[in-house]
């Protein structure tokens, strides 16, 4: 005896028999429409960055950053190659040191190179010590080194962090040298490259464009600055009687620096078939639009943390950048950050950063506070939020940055650049041109957004670097 089957392919039950008496519900919906959500998409984020940067309208399409005069000092980094453990500076680098700065004789650089001398230290050892003469260019390969100064009781205090690429000892290759004023030691295990002052006389002995360059570079010859390498402006203060004033002027930079616009832009596709036939209950081509605009703000918000020309990670000034003190980000590493520049306003953390530090700080029994940010309650360090990003990279080996900066023009701080009222805008910079439909009956749309960010004084934007985020 066969038993009766429902339209949906189950057994028909009478009532005592456990069948059901009604329409089930796997039938009904084949007559019934279904209630849907719009396309969802994972890589949406809050994007703080492009809601909290001041836009700036650049309707030429480059923005001038027009400064101060300041003097270039050759502060910058030094490169190495190394091959297998044997670690050696590339000759060009040593043009970063002050005072081979703009110095080109490429034979003799190779010179200096082959001389450098390869130490390695483990973590607490001393590297240089205070009141010892300088006897040595030093070259910080790989690693971490902490310059240690005494205080007025004698208890010793951290004067900064230096790490791979930094050097000092610059004064070596001076005529008097004089003497270390603070204790290197090693703060992790480290890798140093030493230049001993005889080796360079050796060098300078040899080598009369390199005499040349020191002789036209002495300090004395230099022009004033301030203590932020600007061109100094002579004033008088505290005089009486009528003593002749200081003439003076502001001189600027020659050949300031100019933002272009940046794009990204992507070609959207869909079939006239599919926007003709499906069209209901939503918009299909409307529902293709937004999810492309929202990537394409993703990868805008991208650009601004890690584009090489105008990124925020690489256009960080190198002396805004600093190294932790122990590896993960601590309230102390947080408080350097802050007290490099006036008016901090946000910053900005892979969010597994934000984790490490909220570890710190549970370590040590602190609560940091909190800030609220167009409505939402977020975390914060001495007042200023912490906030959320995911494009901040974090490395193979587990380490991450952490951005601060003072935002807007009128603060000198850090902009966003944009221009709006393009042609076909479907967004504030953000324009949507039909570019008609081909041979295989595909509507074709450009989709485009113009972007840049510009740092209009080196101290508007810091960078904590090597912040370890994974835990041990």
């Amino acid at each position: 005896m066969t038993e009766p089957i429902g339209p949906d392919g189950s057994d028909i039950r009478v009532e005592g028999g456990g069948g059901l008496t009604s329409l089930s519900t796997a039938a009904a919906r084949n007559l019934a429409s279904t209630t849907k959500s719009v396309p969802q998409m994972q890589n949406i984020t809050s994007r703080w960055l492009l809601r909290l940067l001041p836009w700036v309208q650049v309707s030429a399409g480059t923005y001038r950053v027009n400064r101060r005069l300041t003097y270039v000092l050759g502060d910058g980094r030094v490169s190495f190659t190394n091959v297998g453990a044997e670690v050696r500076v590339i000759p060009a680098e040593l043009g970063e040191i002050p005072v081979l700065r703009g110095y080109g004789d490429a034979a003799v650089l190779e010179a200096l190179a082959e001389r450098f001398e390869q130490h390695e230290y483990q973590s607490g050892e001393v590297i240089a010590e205070a009141g010892h003469e300088v006897d040595r260019l030093l070259l910080i390969a790989h690693g971490k080194v902490n310059r240690i100064g005494s205080g007025k009781y004698g208890e010793e205090n951290v004067l900064g962090v230096l790490a791979d690429g930094d050097h000092l000892g610059d004064q070596a290759l001076q005529e008097e040298p004089g003497t270390w004023d603070f204790t290197v030691r090693a703060a992790t295990a480290c890798t140093v490259l030493a230049l001993p002052a005889d080796s360079f006389r050796t060098v300078l002995e040899r080598s009369d464009s390199l005499r040349d360059h020191l002789d036209s570079a002495r300090p004395a010859d230099a022009a004033a600055t301030n203590r932020y390498g600007e061109a100094e402006i002579s004033l008088a203060s505290g005089h009486s009687g009528e003593p002749v004033l200081a003439g003076t002027y502001v001189d600027y930079e020659l050949s300031p620096r100019e933002y272009e616009l940046s794009v990204a832009q992507t070609v959207l596709r869909v079939h006239t078939r599919v926007a003709d036939l499906y069209n209901q209950p939503m918009n299909q081509v409307e529902q293709q639009l937004r999810l492309t605009v929202e990537a394409l703000r993703e990868r805008q918000e991208h650009e601004l943390i890690n584009n090489r020309d105008f990124g925020l990670l690489h256009n960080a000034d190198l002396k805004q950048r600093i190294h932790t003190r122990t590896g993960p980000p601590t309230p102390d590493d947080l408080d350097e950050l802050l007290s490099r520049r006036r008016g901090s306003r946000y910053f900005f953390a892979h969010p597994r950063a934000i984790a490490a530090f909220g570890r710190q700080c549970n370590a040590r029994g602190l609560y940091p506070g909190s800030a609220e940010v167009n409505g939402q309650s977020v975390p914060a360090w001495r007042g200023v939020p912490i906030l959320p990003c995911n494009k901040i990279p974090i490395s193979d080996q587990g380490t991450s940055s952490i951005i601060v900066m003072r935002t807007g023009e009128e603060e000198q701080g850090v902009i966003g650049l944009n221009q709006t009222g393009l042609p076909d805008e479907y967004e504030p910079g953000l324009s949507v041109r039909f570019m008609g439909i081909d041979d295989q009956a595909v509507i074709k749309y450009l989709v485009s957004t113009y972007f840049s960010a510009a740092v209009l004084v080196p101290d508007a934007l810091g960078v904590l670097e090597n912040v370890e985020v994974f835990t041990s």
